[in-house]
């Protein structure tokens, strides 16, 4: 591991990071990487246990694209009749669940669409290069490689919409390759025993990696810079004077003890518990739990198995090589907090790979996954101060590119706490862009007791 000169430790500020995912590990590691005293508290025995445990594995800021987009609409409708649908809607029985849907169709305007994807982008390369110079700095390895993504296309609509994101990609000056279907094996060798394919879009400079296991060595990296992580933890509270954050209520698993914990600054990153542990101080914010599913399966034929990520536009499902396995990745489910695994995922995430890499990968043999993302109405996390208190921090929203965005959302918040000028521009990156700034919680809110995070 690479050493940190003396020269980086600026500040001896004690920050707590609510959240050990991989946000809020990289989070970490960049704030103790600035000197500060940081501690992470965490409800699992371990480091991405939840969201990042086995997602797509996917690291695609080219395709940072809102689920929110002209045409969406009818398209879920259609949707809802088809038996491998990449969407699934079942009331949860919440107004909040209603609300946020009426918030994602207001975003599915060609307008809003160009403005959401170049936030979404803005953050997604810059967190690539950000983790580039992370690898370089710590020599980190977790199955990653370096040879981009390709979208593949099943119709010529599909072929024809994808000029919408090369107007984008072009005036972010992204690189990529427009493809017709006899040019796909160039990328990608084994889809050369595909069928029905009209075309593809690839973005050389993406990556793909294990999320899991890049988190879980970034914690011991982040722990020998002296961070300290509390697993088995949950979040009761946040605690308040004013506009001020002064404490964080916990309780240990295994003894059940209540305590406290100080710091000066406190970071919410805590993916789809957030929204539940904000609302006691009045904050509001439109993060909404989308589950998704995934399946991990040895590899058996490396002649049919693909070298990087495939992405089917169809089916919203990603292909990606991981070492010796295979992460098959995607669909969304509006259900609430249900975590039950669905069989018909399973089937749909297993006629995939065989459609695209039959032979590929001993599917009985998958694991099967599920996990909730933090979804945003618009696509585009939320990042920056909480409007109204003087302390606190959110790192959270990332919906299905948490894994593309991590680093770069830690870099920006540890520069946000840290007081530096962040990189990149920030200031239509906070909640404030849903038009609603709550003030300082009341003294009755400050008393109230969120729900467990």
């Amino acid at each position: 591991m690479g050493e940190h000169p003396q020269h980086l430790w600026e500040t001896a500020m004690k920050v707590i990071v609510l959240g050990g995912g991989v946000i809020g590990v990289t989070t970490a590691y960049y704030l103790a990487r600035g000197g500060a005293e940081v501690t992470v508290v965490e409800r699992q025995s371990g480091p991405a246990l939840e969201t990042s445990f086995a997602n797509a594995g996917q690291i695609s800021p080219g395709y940072s694209t809102p689920w929110a987009a002209p045409g969406i609409p009818l398209k879920a409708l259609k949707w809802m009749l088809q038996r491998h649908a990449p969407f699934r809607f079942r009331p949860d029985g919440s107004l909040f669940q209603l609300r946020w849907m009426a918030m994602m169709l207001r975003n599915c305007t060609s307008a809003r669409y160009a403005v959401n994807k170049e936030r979404m982008m803005r953050v997604a390369e810059y967190s690539r290069d950000c983790l580039r110079q992370l690898r370089a700095d710590t020599g980190i390895a977790y199955d990653q490689r370096t040879l981009g993504t390709l979208q593949v296309f099943r119709t010529a609509q599909q072929l024809q919409a994808a000029q919408r994101d090369i107007a984008v990609l072009e005036a972010c000056h992204v690189p990529y390759r427009l493809l017709a279907a006899d040019a796909l094996p160039q990328i990608e060798p084994a889809l050369a025993h595909a069928r029905g394919l009209t075309g593809g879009l690839h973005l050389p400079g993406d990556e793909t990696g294990d999320c899991h296991l890049f988190t879980t060595r970034l914690a011991e990296i982040a722990r020998g810079l002296g961070v300290q992580f509390s697993f088995d933890t949950t979040v009761r509270r946040l605690l308040c004077t004013g506009t001020r954050i002064t404490g964080v209520e916990v309780q240990t698993s295994a003894q059940g003890d209540v305590r406290s914990l100080h710091a000066d600054q406190v970071i919410v990153a805590l993916g789809c518990a957030s929204r539940e542990l904000l609302q006691a101080l009045g904050l509001d914010l439109p993060v909404y739990p989308v589950k998704g599913y995934s399946l991990t399966a040895p590899i058996v034929d490396t002649e049919r198995a693909p070298r990087s990520t495939v992405l089917d536009e169809s089916y919203k499902i990603a292909v990606t090589r991981l070492g010796a396995r295979i992460r098959v990745g995607g669909m969304a489910e509006l259900a609430g907090y249900d975590l039950r695994l669905n069989p018909r995922r399973r089937a749909t995430l297993e006629m995939v790979t065989q459609s695209l890499f039959a032979g590929a990968a001993d599917l009985p043999a998958a694991s099967f996954w599920t996990g909730l993302r933090p979804m945003t109405p618009d696509g585009t996390p939320i990042l920056g101060r909480a409007p109204g208190w003087d302390n606190l921090l959110l790192n959270t929203g990332h919906g299905t590119l948490g894994w593309t965005m991590a680093a770069g959302s830690g870099k920006l918040l540890a520069d946000l706490t840290l007081g530096r000028q962040p990189d990149i521009r920030t200031d239509d990156l906070g909640p404030q862009r849903y038009g609603r700034i709550p003030q300082a919680a009341s003294s009755a809110a400050q008393e109230q007791r969120s729900a467990p995070a």
